[in-house]
């Protein structure tokens, strides 16, 4: 969403919600589309006082931080006077001070991009509760810096930003499992990628924000995200490998709601995708996804369809071909191996490798990992009293366990 394109935070915003279209907002807000139109636009007036709070509850942040300037500079509902830079609003973690400011040299995205790639490289080794507040800490001062900035700086800034809570939501989802929250973190990554006009980092955050209606179900929810990630991507424009992950990423997010034939098509338009590569890089920040990945949404997929033989073959590859350092999905693929034995009658062999991933899980903890276990468990209820599943229980039910589960 480039500056030109008018108010980025409102719409981001609004997309972020559900609400891919203007019609749907006005629908949903009491208003005719001509009055959303002119929220969308660079200078958007600000609402009278019913449908502020309409807007408000709709979007779950106040109207600055929506792109509003009330008029006039008169208090906002807090009664503080609104900055005239309302990058900070953006987020809501900093304070921009209304006086003038001194700008901030161009080294300053560097060494704040500098941290950014730190940070992603060291999800995947780093507790998720360490990582996770100093995510945020650099988020706030990155909050603090974009007033400082300007043009390119400034630009590069915001979408290290952007990626930066990116982050900070996939941990919430994937590792803390707070969705709530994650679905707000991603608002303000989205809105920060709008800052930037970075598309394909939009794309990537837009997809993210599917995974959320999709794991309770909510299939139109989580397409209509996808529509929108998609759009983003083909202004990338994208890198075959970008292409080929929204693709799992929907994939996903039909299997989550049932519909495994198309899951299944999905992850054969995505093999086809890479074995064709592109012209296009992709952005260093895709490092969530490989062939690899792709095999492991393919054989969990296979696995929910009920073509056993199939999952077992490709999830055993999987485990063969991770990195050493992806022990995050090594937990997972561990769990779909331990639950494809279950469904097979296996329950030994289910218990083998449960009781693997939760070796791997007390190094590196992960929140999916530890959900693959609990749901292999449920399937073995049938098999509770036999040893295997019993030696199971005691590793599941420990001190440790148990505490650091509840604990996060």
């Amino acid at each position: 969403m480039p500056k030109s394109e008018g108010n980025v935070k409102f719409k981001a915003a609004r997309i972020a919600a559900g609400y891919s279209t203007q019609e749907q907002f006005a629908e949903a807000a009491g208003v005719g589309v001509r009055q959303v139109r002119r929220w969308d636009s660079l200078n958007p007036p600000w609402p009278r006082a019913e449908v502020a709070q309409r807007i408000t509850r709709l979007l779950g942040q106040d109207l600055q931080s929506l792109g509003f300037t009330p008029p006039g500079g008169a208090p906002t509902e807090t009664g503080r006077r609104p900055s005239h830079t309302s990058s900070a609003a953006l987020i809501g973690l900093a304070t921009v001070p209304t006086q003038p400011v001194a700008m901030q040299p161009a080294s300053v995205a560097s060494d704040f991009e500098a941290v950014t790639r730190a940070h992603r490289r060291l999800y995947w080794s780093v507790a998720p509760s360490t990582l996770h507040p100093a995510a945020l800490a650099h988020a706030a001062l990155g909050c603090a810096l974009l007033p400082e900035t300007a043009g390119q700086t400034r630009a590069r800034t915001a979408a290290a930003l952007a990626e930066t809570w990116l982050l900070a939501g996939r941990i919430q989802f994937f590792d803390l499992r707070e969705a709530d929250r994650a679905q707000q973190t991603l608002l303000r990554a989205l809105q920060a990628a709008g800052e930037a006009d970075d598309q394909l980092l939009g794309s990537a955050i837009l997809a993210h924000t599917a995974f959320i209606p999709a794991w309770e179900g909510e299939r139109d929810a989580a397409v209509e995200r996808m529509v929108a990630a998609r759009t983003y991507a083909r202004r990338g424009p994208a890198s075959a490998e970008m292409l080929a992950w929204l693709d799992a990423v929907e994939a996903e997010c039909e299997t989550r709601c049932g519909n495994t034939r198309t899951a299944l098509h999905l992850i054969g338009h995505a093999e086809s995708v890479l074995e064709a590569g592109t012209v296009h890089e992709s952005p260093e920040w895709l490092d969530w996804f490989s062939p690899v990945r792709l095999a492991a949404f393919k054989g969990n997929t296979q696995l929910k369809a009920g073509h056993l033989p199939q999952a077992r073959t490709t999830l055993l590859r999987v485990l063969e071909a991770l990195d050493p350092a992806e022990e995050k999905q090594t937990t997972v693929v561990l769990g779909d191996l331990a639950s494809v034995e279950a469904a097979a009658g296996d329950p030994a062999a289910a218990c083998g490798y449960a009781l693997r991933a939760l070796d791997q899980l007390e190094r590196t903890w992960y929140a999916m990992g530890m959900d693959r276990v609990r749901e292999v468990r449920r399937q073995l209820t049938p098999h509770q009293h036999e040893r295997c599943v019993r030696e199971l229980d005691e590793r599941l039910y420990g001190w440790s366990t148990t505490v650091s589960a509840l604990a996060r």
